[in-house]
């Protein structure tokens, strides 16, 4: 059986696993507490990070971006990178921006503070990079409404690996009570035709232990 090494609120093993319900391709879930570093996914993956996506051959492949590259050539039939080259550089773009920008300004300095920092021994949460998070948080999301109001989805005319690297994030933050969705309604209109898209299902009835989500999150009409 596929299985995908995972936390519930990694937005790098979201981003993937949207990848794969988008494309049908069918996997198993099974959550990696990265602090234990067992040994035994220490030899998948020595950086001790998830996701990690171990083919039923044996082939582990780690790091997101790695992951949806692989599953777009291994499995081409529904692509995520777009059609053109201009496409393709646009998602690769636009997957940068949130998997570094974004993570690096908006949910390290919300999600890690607030909910992996304990866990993995790295003491309080720090009140001033939360605040940063916050405040970070409203440029971004100005762009991304100013992204789906002059275009059909984030990339370009078709929904994409962009859409899901963005929405990987939000929905991560979104499920703590972190997002706040008034601030721009063009980014709430995108981020509501994104989990309403089938690939979301799994993620919108999840539950992490602990953490309970606002109402709205599995909400459709949001």
């Amino acid at each position: 059986m596929r299985i995908l090494y995972h936390l519930p609120l990694s937005p790098f093993a979201r981003k993937v696993r949207l990848a794969m319900a988008e494309k049908r391709i069918p996997f198993e879930l099974r959550v990696e507490r990265v602090w234990e570093r067992r040994p035994e996914f220490l030899e998948l993956n020595p950086a001790g990070t998830v996701p990690v996506l171990q083919e039923p051959n044996g082939l582990a492949i780690a790091d997101s971006y790695a992951i949806c590259e692989y599953l777009d050539e291994a499995y081409p039939d529904t692509g995520l990178f777009g059609r053109t080259l201009a496409e393709r550089a646009e998602v690769r773009r636009l997957v940068a921006w949130f998997d570094g920008k974004f993570n690096a300004e908006v949910t390290r300095n919300l999600l890690f503070e607030k909910q992996m920092k304990r866990l993995l021994g790295r003491g309080n949460p720090d009140a001033s990079a939360i605040r940063a998070g916050y405040q970070n948080l409203r440029p971004h999301l100005e762009y991304i409404g100013w992204l789906a109001e002059n275009r059909a989805w984030l990339a370009g005319p078709q929904v994409s690996l962009a859409d899901f690297a963005a929405a990987a994030h939000l929905s991560a933050l979104d499920y703590t009570g972190d997002v706040e969705w008034s601030l721009n309604e063009a980014a709430k209109d995108w981020y509501a035709r994104c989990k309403s898209r089938p690939c979301f299902r799994s993620l919108l009835a999840e539950r992490v232990g602990g953490i309970t989500p606002p109402t709205h999150y599995a909400d459709l009409d949001f």
